[in-house]
């Protein structure tokens, strides 16, 4: 009998085992799709006048970016934010929430991820992080541009795409907003062990090893990507974090302490200069 019950066990055991491996597997090559949701192009705003679309190469083919100068002429040159969108976003729906900073001087690169929108290629950490490289490479050249004063401003996926910039990179300030210190953590959630995640987007080592100014900010009630990230990354990064009463898809940019901080960081006039 003891026997019999061992080798029952033993089979409910590898059965368990085998379904596991079977989940795991299945995760492992459709985790891609859940990290990188691209939504369809249709109905989505069109380019606005101002805004220069940009074409930088890849190993996957072109990835879209559209440059919107600043609003004012400048006596000098402008200083830039390169920012990355969420992951169920397009860069389609971001020119308006721009106009603030532009009003400030600067200009913005808005920076699509490979198979986004009409963008060729696959979304993946790798993929990203060389569009992120080329948007930077461009802008750095193009004219009226200041090359020092070049900020990477990331959104939940874009905190990540930016912390991976940071590394390549000179940026003269980051922002992060309602980011994650990792993809890994969020494996837990779906059963799984973190080493499966394809994509990591390691935010954490990114803010360690960043030595610039930094600017993190989360919403208070997010659900998508929990507070706590925040915390962990702006004790990583020794700054405070600014905790907006929102959650994760209903923040608007908080733009007097974006501008207040990259004031600080001598990159844009401070409030009430003519600069």
């Amino acid at each position: 009998v003891r026997l019999l019950v061992i080798g029952t066990v033993l089979r409910i055991t590898a059965a368990v085992a085998v379904l596991v491996v079977v989940y795991w597997t299945f995760l492992f090559f459709a985790q891609r799709r859940l990290l990188f949701p691209a939504p369809v192009t249709a109905g989505a705003p069109t380019r606005p006048l101002d805004a220069r679309q940009i074409w930088l190469p890849g190993d996957g083919g072109d990835t879209e970016a559209w440059f919107l100068p600043p609003a004012r002429s400048a006596e000098s040159l402008a200083p830039v934010l390169i920012f990355g969108h969420g992951n169920g976003e397009l860069i389609d729906y971001w020119p308006e929430a721009f106009e603030e900073p532009r009003r400030w001087g600067m200009a913005v690169l808005l920076v699509e991820y490979p198979g986004y929108g009409r963008s060729a290629g696959r979304p993946s950490e790798r993929s990203i992080r060389a569009a992120f490289r080329a948007a930077y490479d461009w802008t750095a050249v193009v004219a009226g541009v200041d090359p020092s004063r070049i900020v990477g401003y990331g959104r939940s996926l874009g905190g990540g795409a930016v912390g991976l910039l940071s590394g390549d990179r000179h940026l003269a300030a980051m922002i992060l907003e309602s980011s994650f210190t990792s993809t890994r953590p969020f494996a837990r959630g779906f059963g799984a062990p973190d080493f499966l995640v394809r994509d990591p987007f390691d935010n954490v080592a990114a803010v360690r090893a960043f030595d610039g100014p930094l600017l993190i900010m989360h919403g208070a009630n997010d659900q998508i990507i929990p507070v706590e990230h925040g915390r962990t990354l702006a004790t990583v990064g020794h700054v405070h974090l600014h905790v907006l009463p929102c959650g994760h898809n209903d923040c608007p940019q908080p733009w007097p302490l974006i501008r207040r901080f990259l004031a600080d960081a001598h990159i844009v006039p401070a409030p009430g200069s003519d600069g």
